[in-house]
C-alpha cells in the first residue's frame, strides 16, 4: 500500500506530465495567408446587359468577424477575344458595374482586374452561353410555400443551369398615421406624398444559397419543378403580398462543377455522411504568380428573368406572428388651439383625435413601417 505522502507525490507527478504534454494546435488554415482575392460576377451579354463584378478578400477561419472585406479602388475591365475592352466603374465598396452593353455573342470574353496596389488578375476567355427563357415560376403550399422554376431548351444545348432570386414583400406599420407635426403644428397626412406617409413599406433580400440543376442525364433538356425557395409556414414575408424575381443562367460543364463544389462546401456539411469540403479550382489567376490562389469563376451569357406575386389571401391558414413592438396609446387633452402640439416626451406623436376633444398619441416608431426595414417608396414593378 502506498503511503499518503507517496500518493500525493504520484498525483503531483501525473498532473505535471498531463499539463506539460498539452500544446496549442494551430492548423495550417488558421495560420496561413488567407486574404486571397475573391472575384464574383457574370458577364452579361444580353440586350443592354449590365455586368457587375464584386471584388473582396477571403478571411481566415480564426477571424472573429464574418464581415466582407471589400477590395476597393481597383480597375476592372471586360476584354473580348477580338481585343476590345469595356471598363467597369466602382458603384459600391464591393461592386464594379459596366454601362449597358450589347456584346457580340460570337466573341469570347474575360475579366481583367488590377488592384489598388498594382497586382493584376485575369480570367480565362469564356464562351458565351445563352440561357433559354424561363417557362414558368410556380408555387405550392405544403407546410410552408415552395417556389419552383420550370424551363427547357428545345435544342438540347444548355443542360447546366444556375438560378438566383430577389424577393420583395410588403409590410405595414403597427398603426396607420393620420396626423403629423411640424414646428409644433399638427397637420393632416392622409393625402400626402410617400415621404410622410409611412404605413406601407417594402423590403427585399437576395438569395444566399447556390441553386443548380442539370438535365445532362436526360434525353431532353428539360428542368421541371426545380426548387428555388422555401418560405417557412406563417412567415411574415407573405403577411400581405410577396413577390419573387427568379434569374436563370446557362453554365458550361466547368462552371457547373465549380458552383457544385461551392454548394457542397457551404450547404452540404454538418454531418458525418455529408460530402467533405473540396478544393476550389476557378478560372481566374494572378498574372505575376500563377501559384497564388484566386477564388472565383467567370461565365458569360444572357440572363433570363421571371417574376410572380403571392397574396396572403391566396394561402390557407397562414398566420404570421404578431408584431413585438410595444405600442401604447395615451390620451391627452387639447387646449383651445387644438392643432398645437407640445407634449414633452418627443418619442410620442399624434395618432388621432377623439370624439371627446382629446388627442390619442403613441410611440413614433409604431406609425413608421421603416423601423421594420425597407422603404416606403413603392417599387415600380409592384402590382
Amino acid at each position: 500500500m502506498l503511503s499518503s505522502i507517496s500518493k500525493y507525490l504520484l498525483f503531483i507527478f501525473i498532473t505535471c506530465i498531463i499539463f506539460n504534454c498539452k500544446k496549442p494546435f494551430n492548423p495550417v488554415p488558421l495560420t496561413a495567408r488567407t486574404n486571397y482575392l475573391v472575384v464574383d460576377g457574370f458577364i452579361n451579354t444580353g440586350l443592354n446587359g449590365v455586368t457587375t463584378i464584386n471584388l473582396s478578400r477571403a478571411r481566415s477561419l480564426s477571424d472573429s468577424t464574418y464581415d466582407v472585406l471589400p477590395e476597393g479602388n481597383a480597375s476592372v475591365d471586360i476584354e473580348s477575344s477580338s481585343g476590345d475592352s469595356y471598363p467597369l466603374q466602382q458603384v459600391s465598396s464591393l461592386a464594379y458595374s459596366s454601362n449597358p452593353l450589347n456584346l457580340d455573342i460570337n466573341q469570347k470574353y474575360r475579366v481583367h482586374v488590377t488592384t489598388s496596389n498594382g497586382e493584376q488578375y485575369l480570367s480565362d476567355f469564356v464562351t458565351v452561353k445563352q440561357s433559354p427563357p424561363i417557362d414558368s415560376v410556380t408555387w405550392q403550399q405544403d407546410n410552408g410555400v415552395n417556389i419552383y422554376v420550370n424551363t427547357h431548351d428545345a435544342t438540347n444545348n444548355t443542360r447546366y443551369y444556375r438560378w438566383d432570386y430577389t424577393e420583395t414583400w410588403e409590410h405595414n406599420a403597427f398603426y396607420e398615421i393620420s396626423w403629423g407635426v411640424k414646428d409644433h403644428i399638427i397637420f393632416s397626412v392622409t393625402y400626402v406624398t410617400y415621404a410622410t406617409y409611412t404605413y406601407h413599406c417594402w423590403s427585399d433580400s437576395n438569395s444566399t444559397s447556390i441553386i443548380l440543376g442539370t438535365s445532362a442525364a436526360l434525353s431532353q433538356d428539360v428542368i421541371s419543378k426545380q426548387l428555388v425557395r422555401v418560405i417557412p409556414n406563417n412567415n411574415e414575408k407573405i403577411g400581405i403580398r410577396y413577390s419573387i424575381l427568379v434569374r436563370q443562367y446557362a453554365l458550361t460543364p466547368e462552371a457547373y462543377q465549380y458552383w457544385g463544389i461551392i454548394q457542397k462546401n457551404t450547404q452540404g456539411i454538418g454531418t458525418l455522411f455529408d460530402v467533405q469540403p473540396s478544393q476550389l479550382h476557378g478560372n481566374i489567376a494572378s498574372v505575376s504568380d500563377l501559384s497564388e490562389p484566386v477564388i472565383g469563376f467567370i461565365s458569360a451569357g444572357s440572363v433570363q428573368e421571371k417574376r410572380i406575386f403571392i397574396d396572403h389571401l391566396d394561402l390557407a391558414n397562414w398566420s404570421p406572428p404578431p408584431s413585438q413592438l410595444y405600442c401604447p396609446i395615451k390620451n391627452i387633452p387639447q387646449n383651445s388651439n387644438f392643432l398645437y402640439y407640445d407634449y414633452p416626451d418627443t418619442t410620442y406623436v399624434p395618432y388621432y383625435f377623439t370624439s371627446g376633444g382629446g388627442l390619442n398619441i403613441t410611440k413614433s416608431y409604431c406609425l413608421d413601417c421603416r423601423v421594420q426595414g425597407g422603404t416606403n417608396l413603392k417599387p415600380p414593378f409592384w402590382q
